[in-house]
């Protein structure tokens, strides 16, 4: 064995004991091994990252270290929802935070070096309140338009692409990962991005579940074949994906409520006029932090932006109507529906949890029917 394979092979095992021991340093073999955004990690994620993947691939370290990774670990998952009173988020869980958890699962399922990156990329190219921004580019039902710079964000860091040469790896084998089932797949299937987000925001967003509930619902599920003979992940026991249904049901109507389109809304029409009155740029999106964006809304010289931003901000509910409101802050829209209709094994077949349990079809159903109202608004108008 070489010298420089022996020193991959310690250094490896020194990181994961100590990082899985809950250590507050790891030994610096000469390079920049030490990870500060480890160490200052929330503690419910720590024990919910072990849960994932026994190990950390020593390759991924590497790429978390680059500087468009760090970048949107200052960007929440929570898409605004951090910055008002209206919600009540337990953390600040960021979109690093997410995509370290993606690449986590998909190396957990299948080893594989290139779809544990294009998961860990997914999200490289997400810019400030995430998602609210595809609301401002008029892309509420698919939002999929900050994905666009995601092959630019690569191939723009020397980094990564000196770590992509390291590994013998092209730029298109990890800049979509929409090519590999396993990463991401159409809604209702069920995902490594998919099942990610729904964990975390039970975690975070509401509280359906905790750590040790979701290691038991995690550890029921395997790469199954679906109708299409393609790889997705499903479950091996019908009361585990009912489990499942149980707590993600509970998400589905938060992710398209009033409230929460509302707040996206709000932001996204925030961020526009910040730009058109040339208080705020696109390149500030893809390279401040959201708190460094907010600072600079906060204390724009549009007094209009700036006290209703203020006010967003200390809101603590919306209200609804089935007509428009006048001389308020009042929007009416359709967001994309998030729900998961997973596989689960039985009589040695795969089929979809709701053709064999009343329960989760029920659920399931209803959330499909769930209808807010028409309008929702804020007391300003703007």
């Amino acid at each position: 064995m070489s010298w420089y394979k022996k020193i991959y092979k310690i250094r490896n095992r020194i990181r994961k004991s100590q990082y899985f021991r809950g250590c507050s340093k790891r030994l610096d073999l000469g390079d920049e091994f030490m990870n500060e955004y480890f160490e200052n990690l929330n503690e419910t994620i720590k024990a919910y990252f072990k849960v994932l993947s026994d190990e950390i691939p020593d390759f991924l370290y590497d790429y978390i270290n680059t500087k468009p990774m760090q970048r949107i670990g200052k960007i929440g998952c929570g898409c605004g929802t951090d910055y008002t009173k209206i919600f009540n988020n337990k953390f600040f869980y960021s979109n690093l935070d997410h995509s370290i958890g993606v690449a986590l699962i998909i190396w957990n399922f299948t080893k594989d070096k290139k779809q544990t990156i294009a998961g860990l990329f997914h999200d490289i190219s997400t810019p400030v309140f995430k998602h609210c921004i595809d609301f401002m580019n008029v892309d509420h039902e698919t939002q999929e338009s900050t994905e666009e710079l995601t092959t630019y964000m690569i191939k723009n860091s020397k980094e990564i692409m000196k770590l992509l040469k390291r590994d013998n790896i092209k730029v298109d084998e990890v800049n979509d990962y929409h090519i590999y089932p396993i990463a991401d797949n159409d809604t209702p299937k069920l995902s490594a991005d998919r099942l990610e987000y729904t964990f975390t925001n039970g975690l975070y967003f509401k509280e359906v579940w905790n750590v040790k509930k979701i290691k038991e619902i995690y550890s029921n599920i395997e790469i199954q074949k679906n109708e299409e003979g393609i790889q997705e992940l499903g479950f091996k026991d019908k009361n585990i994906a009912e489990e499942f249904i149980n707590g993600a049901s509970q998400l589905w109507p938060l992710w398209v409520s009033n409230e929460d389109k509302l707040a996206m809304q709000f932001l996204a029409d925030t961020v526009k006029k910040m730009s058109e009155n040339n208080l705020l740029t696109k390149k500030d999106l893809y390279t401040l932090s959201e708190n460094e964006v907010i600072n600079k809304i906060e204390n724009c010289t549009d007094e209009k932006i700036s006290n209703c931003f203020k006010t967003f901000r200390n809101s603590t509910k919306i209200y609804e109507s089935d007509e428009p409101v006048l001389n308020k802050y009042c929007v009416s829209i359709t967001a994309k529906r998030r729900y998961i209709v997973p596989l689960v094994s039985i009589d040695n077949c795969y089929t979809r949890i709701n053709n064999i349990s009343d329960f989760a079809k029920e659920r399931i159903d209803n959330y499909l029917k769930f209808k807010s109202k028409k309008y929702a608004y804020l007391d300003f108008d703007f």
